[in-house]
């Protein structure tokens, strides 16, 4: 073999001897050398048995309090509202509240119709009914109800829920008492 070709060939083994010496001596030298600890931890998710869907998912449900008669009571008289029962939104994260009804009679004196949801947590409905405190509350109103219909709704706002179940409670600012309906729809 002429020397042309061994010239790259021993070129190219010096390059690899000097870059496997630097390696292999990194690797040796105490100062670069690392303490790895390695845990294995258990299958966090092993499942025994069979597992089935049954039915279809609910990615939404829709709650009703219908036909609520709501006497003239203050927003600020919390101790007087009306009790319209307890609605379930346990399992959704979200709801949409809305407000509709009727005033029974001419409004003299206009005003709003809302809808206060409070935790039926004892701790929280204490508060309320000793002190008419209102903690971790969602709200829905119609303000403006006057005499030239009879009909009233509200905006609809949506809300994140944060508890199974809340005790309904509603007030009237009117001077006529109104036949509520609250509506929930629940989403995720």
């Amino acid at each position: 073999m002429s020397r042309r070709r061994w010239l790259p060939l021993l070129a190219m083994l010096a390059v690899a001897l000097v870059l496997w010496g630097l390696s292999s001596e990194e690797a040796i030298s105490q100062g670069n050398l690392q303490q790895v600890l390695v845990t294995n931890f258990p299958d966090p998710q092993t499942i025994d048995g069979v597992v089935e869907v049954t039915g279809p998912v609910r990615l939404s449900k829709m709650l009703a309090v219908r036909d609520i008669t709501v006497p003239p009571v203050q927003q600020s008289d919390s101790t007087r509202w009306i009790d319209g029962g307890v609605v379930t939104l346990g399992g959704f994260s979200h709801v949409v509240l809305s407000l509709h009804g009727v005033v029974k009679g001419s409004v003299q004196r206009p005003g709003t119709i809302g809808a206060v949801l409070i935790p039926d947590e004892p701790s929280v409905q204490q508060a309320f009914d000793e002190q008419g405190q209102v903690h971790f509350a969602l709200e829905v109103n119609a303000p403006g109800i006057t005499a030239q219909t009879p009909y009233f709704a509200s905006a609809q706002p949506r809300h994140r829920v944060a508890f199974s179940d809340y005790r309904v409670w509603l007030y009237n600012s009117t001077d006529k008492t109104v036949s509520a309906s609250l509506f929930a729809y629940l989403t995720n």
